[in-house]
């Protein structure tokens, strides 16, 4: 197919029959949430042999597979899958947000990580969210507004990710995405789920939001047809001009005066903040687990450094002996989690301005140490560990992370890979909208105060610099090297037990991805024990009290995407509770 062939919106089908348009999409799978009923029906895996696309809604998937039906690349894929996720997931991720991408070249068989991830204005102090009083501002008035605003980070990334690994034009990249904003895109049960609960109360504070989102005052309807023009238009003259139409010249100033004139908490953001901002390759954090090789993002993610710890702390506790979420392994589960959390909640953050013991929060002999704290009995809330031996370097945080995130797994024709996790941190983000799009709310991922009890904060908020995230992008590997798994998930700070679980489901229960995924979800953040709602876990609610757990059940909304690559075969999972796909060929 070429760029000159049947509309991409016609391609789908038919705009309003969007649930209809693929015998992978069942209109149940989209409606039931489990924010708006309990329990979910289970997707069935996806099997294709030359390459495969999973990520969080159908078009976006499309998008990103026409992009491999041309040839293109696993990054080709994923710039015009979040262009379009930008569009019809506005409450997940977007242009307005950052990025963490694992990128794995088959021919290379390189593994190269770049962070995409938003920076504090140059403006900004460690009292950014302290009221007059010197107490950390309400969450309310901390997300909302423009104060809340970093420097968006995903554009930056996707331009350099391309120069190196791209195959198709900058431009053919984006044209899925303007299609659909000048055409219109059906409105799903999702999103309107989430506007008519009024998740993120900004929306209806903040004009050009409210009119975008609240036609009439009312929610978007599901079925109806939702144009972006404005968004249209900026997609054409980025595709055409490259990201300094991003980053400089008009829409750099509608965005800077967006934020420091938002009706709320204006915000710091400058034109020099965006024209300076840099994306950066890291190199990524790996560890062994079994005969595998577990690689994820390294900092300012505390994702990746928590889930290789994670799977390390149970690395002696043989979970194959289990059967799949059998009680007994989900108690050892939450127990390492604990101890993970600690260590995160101290150490993790921004490595460009804070020294971040990786490497020994990840040594053999430390966790060897830590695991024996692993009993019988819930720790409650077991303390953090010391991997250098010394006196505790900082506090522990108190930064607000919120689970609207998204997550894209992607390989292509010729073996390369990317697990992508993308966020504009609370669903809508900051609400404020510009130019078709909303910007994020990623500054709360700081420590909202900078000290506790007079000791300072390493996530604490610094001009330039990056907060902590908890996405976890994750690559596995065999022993021989060869690619295994592609994983991710949205979530806030879950996001690191639902990798977790689901690598686990994998590597030690030999589920297939979707199996993996499917499992009823458990999280432990060194606080409560949580069990999610409508699954089989609810019945096993008096063991682990039994156990000492304090006990919550709720609602667990993971929304993981991944492809596993077994007998020469490309396998796909997607989240049952979200409505993405998974699409191959």
């Amino acid at each position: 197919m070429t760029s000159k062939s049947l509309p991409f919106a016609l391609s789908l089908c038919s705009l309003a029959l969007l649930s209809a348009c693929s015998s992978q999409i069942s209109p149940k799978q989209e409606v039931r949430e489990p924010e708006a009923a309990t329990g979910f029906t289970k997707k069935q895996k996806q099997i294709a042999d030359n390459y495969m696309i999973a990520a969080a809604n159908p078009y976006a998937v499309k998008a990103g597979k026409l992009m491999l039906d041309r040839g293109g690349s696993a990054i080709d894929a994923a710039i015009a899958t979040q262009l379009v996720l930008t569009l019809v997931e506005p409450q997940s991720s977007g242009i307005g947000g950052g990025a963490f991408i694992l990128h794995f070249d088959k021919s290379e068989n390189a593994l190269t990580t770049l962070d995409g991830r938003e920076t504090a204005p140059a403006k900004a102090t460690s009292g950014l969210f302290l009221d007059e009083n010197g107490k950390a501002a309400p969450w309310i008035k901390a997300v909302v507004g423009g104060r809340s605003v970093g420097v968006p980070g995903i554009l930056h990334a996707f331009d350099k990710a391309h120069k190196e690994y791209g195959k198709l034009a900058w431009a053919e990249l984006f044209e899925p995405a303007i299609e659909l904003a000048e055409q219109g895109f059906v409105v799903s049960p999702r999103l309107n789920m989430l506007l008519s609960k009024k998740f993120n109360p900004g929306l209806t504070r903040l004009p050009e939001a409210k009119a975008y989102f609240y036609p009439d005052d009312q929610p978007l309807a599901v079925g109806s047809i939702r144009k972006n023009p404005k968004l249209a238009r900026l997609y054409k003259n980025i595709s055409e001009h490259g990201i300094s139409a991003f980053y400089t010249g008009q829409h750099a100033e509608n965005m800077v005066d967006a934020v420091q004139n938002s009706k709320i908490a204006p915000g710091l953001l400058s034109l020099s903040d965006l024209e300076n901002y840099q994306s950066k390759h890291r190199d990524a954090i790996c560890t062994s687990y079994h005969a595998y090789k577990v690689c994820s993002m390294a900092p300012p993610s505390s994702g990746g450094v928590a889930v290789l710890q994670i799977l390390k702390l149970l690395e002696g506790k043989k979970l194959s002996q289990y059967q799949p979420n059998d009680p007994k392994a989900l108690h050892l589960f939450t127990q390492a989690s604990r101890l993970a959390f600690a260590d995160r909640n101290h150490y993790v953050a921004d490595p460009d301005f804070v020294t971040v013991p990786t490497d020994a929060l990840l040594d053999d002999a430390y966790l060897t140490e830590r695991a024996k704290l692993i009993s019988d009995r819930d720790n409650h809330k077991v303390p953090v560990g010391k991997p250098l031996n010394g006196a505790l370097s900082y506090a522990a945080d108190n930064s607000y992370e919120l689970p609207s995130t998204t997550h894209v797994s992607i390989v292509d024709q010729a073996g390369n890979a990317v697990s992508m996790t993308s966020s504009i941190e609370m669903a809508f983000g900051s609400t404020v909208m510009v130019d078709g799009y909303l910007l994020n709310n990623q500054l709360t991922d700081f420590a909202l105060s900078p000290k506790k009890r007079g000791q300072l904060r390493a996530n604490r908020v610094e001009a330039n610099k990056r907060p902590r995230s908890s996405m976890s992008p994750v690559m596995v590997f065999n022993k021989d090297g060869s690619l295994r798994l592609v994983v991710g998930s949205p979530g806030g700070s879950r996001i690191i037990n639902y990798v977790a679980q689901t690598v686990i489901g994998v590597l030690d229960w030999q589920l297939d991805i979707q199996s993996a995924i499917n499992l009823p979800k458990i999280t432990n953040r060194n606080k409560v024990t949580t069990l999610e709602k409508g699954t089989e876990l609810e019945k096993h609610k008096a063991y682990f009290e039994s156990l000492g757990h304090k006990v919550f059940i709720r609602d667990l909304n993971s929304g993981l995407h991944g492809i596993e690559l077994v007998g020469g075969r490309l396998v796909g999972g997607a989240d049952p509770r979200r409505e993405g796909i998974v699409l191959g060929e």
